[in-house]
């Protein structure tokens, strides 16, 4: 996600500084995919160690692990009206009478646990299914369900906190969703934690003239049916779905990388000269990363105040932009473009070390931003220590989040300064090895604090604990 508060470089900020009842029942989508296969081997890859959070203990179960979402999808704009079956393949962790998963503001229509029909129930935002399951005894999962989804609180003092977070659709019957850290439950039932990563396949049916855009690498299109996979593991916050009258714009990165860009046609008009510019933002970003991470690049343009960097498909927020310097979109782009690499491809284990997400993006962030408002890394340096200082004392440090405080700016500064630390410790060739190293080597998995000390030291053959820990725990500033 971008930064909460900050829209503009950090030049500028220097020089600045400053339920209801239920609709009625739609037609459900059309059979898109092949038939059912009970081999869960083919979503091996989908396996994942789910953990209980800290922090929002309430939200996703560390005894189921999701390996696989089928979603089959159909959006009514005119009626405001989706209709779903999702076919989630489980692998139950340990022994439990029920399971229990998260979803929120549709009525389920139907259910059926290893194809027998069986009866599901939506309270205080979790759909229960008496089903009793086994540990290590995979089991299949259907439910079907329609209704108007709705957002949920965000909890949180960000600016764009206010708008809540799930997925909505505005009068004329445009859809869209921004969901960290959560609000994958008001469209799909979801084990809700990025300990749970997952594959996907979505079919999107919608009217002539409208288009879906998701995360995941896009596929056929069967008359108005949209079709996106992911063959790597999602955690469900990076999940996205929008339907809009986009215009599709293709465009070749590197290594011949596909990628796509879903814009509306006039509306959009102005973002699509940065959009263009995708192939070079890449490049540039894996000179110092490696390899782009998956089959599949892009973004769509939403009507969401914020931004957020949706698997394979980066959710852009035309009205964060709208009136700002389009150097700010570009550096967005980078910025939400880098969280391909950590916070997708590597993800954490809890909302605890979301600074491994957001410290790294916005530090590439600034990195790039330096070239592209032209100030060097005495200012950064100076810029860094004033504001890392101001957010100590306001919100807390970075590695010790609260609940409510959900993405505040602390955990994008205040971990950037202390990368950049380590980037002056290390020098920009030794740095931007062991970027790379963390990245690739930690491909597809969930890592925490200890993890990435640990590597850093291995791979560097010094020890960095007190410097990262005390950027992480101190209220103060590091000297």
């Amino acid at each position: 996600m971008r930064h909460p508060f900050a829209t503009v470089a950090v030049a500028a900020m220097l020089l600045a500084t400053g339920c209801t009842s239920s609709p009625e029942k739609a037609a459900p989508p059309a059979e898109t995919s092949k038939a059912p296969t009970t081999d869960y081997s083919v979503w091996t890859a989908g396996r994942s160690t789910p953990i209980a959070d800290p922090l929002y203990p309430e939200k996703g179960n560390a005894g189921l692990d999701v390996l696989h979402y089928g979603l089959k999808l159909d959006w009514k704009p005119d009626a405001r009206v989706l209709t779903g079956v999702a076919t989630l393949r489980i692998r139950p962790v340990a022994a439990a009478p029920e399971i229990r998963l998260d979803f929120t503001g549709l009525t389920v229509d139907e259910v059926t646990v290893d194809g027998k029909p069986a009866t599901g129930t939506v309270e205080k935002a979790k759909l229960v299914v008496p089903a009793p399951v086994v540990a290590d005894r995979p089991v299949t999962l259907t439910v079907s369900y329609h209704g108007s989804p709705k957002q949920v609180e965000m909890p949180s003092h960000r600016g764009d906190a206010s708008e809540g977070i799930g997925m909505r659709s505005s009068k004329d019957g445009v859809l869209w969703t921004m969901q960290e850290p959560w609000g994958a439950l008001t469209w799909y039932p979801v084990n809700e934690h990025p300990s749970d990563e997952a594959l996907y396949d979505m079919a999107v049916t919608v009217p002539p003239g409208w288009t879906a855009a998701a995360s995941g690498t896009p596929g056929k299109v069967d008359g108005n049916t949209f079709h996106y996979a992911s063959t790597d593991p999602v955690a469900a916050y990076v999940t996205t779905l929008a339907v809009d009258r986009y215009k599709r714009i293709e465009q070749t990165g590197p290594r011949g990388l596909k990628i796509t860009n879903f814009v509306v046609p006039k509306t959009d008009d102005r973002y699509l000269s940065t959009l263009k510019k995708t192939p070079q933002l890449l490049e540039w970003l894996e000179e110092r990363l490696g390899a782009y991470p998956y089959p599949s690049a892009g973004a769509l343009l939403n009507g969401s105040f914020s931004a957020m960097e949706t698997q394979q498909m980066l959710s852009m927020g035309r009205e964060s932009f709208r009136r700002a310097d389009l150097r700010q979109f570009e550096a967005v782009l980078v910025h939400e473009y880098a969280h391909q690499w950590f916070g997708n491809s590597v993800t954490p284990k809890t909302w605890t070390d979301l600074w491994l997400n957001e410290g790294f993006a916005t530090y590439f962030q600034y990195l790039y931003e330096m070239r592209l408002y032209g100030f060097d890394k005495a200012y950064l340096e100076k810029y860094l220590r004033e504001r890392d200082a101001e957010l100590r004392r306001e919100v807390g440090p970075p590695g010790k989040p609260k609940a409510g405080t959900f993405a505040e700016s602390n955990v994008y500064l205040c971990p950037a300064a202390m990368l950049k630390e380590l980037n002056d410790a290390l020098g920009d060739k030794k740095f931007f090895a062991l970027t790379t190293a963390w990245a690739a080597k930690n491909r597809n998995t969930n890592q925490d604090r200890a993890a990435f000390i640990a590597f850093v030291n291995a791979e560097t053959g010094k020890d960095f604990t007190k410097l990262i820990d005390s950027w992480l725990d101190s209220p103060k500033t590091p000297a």
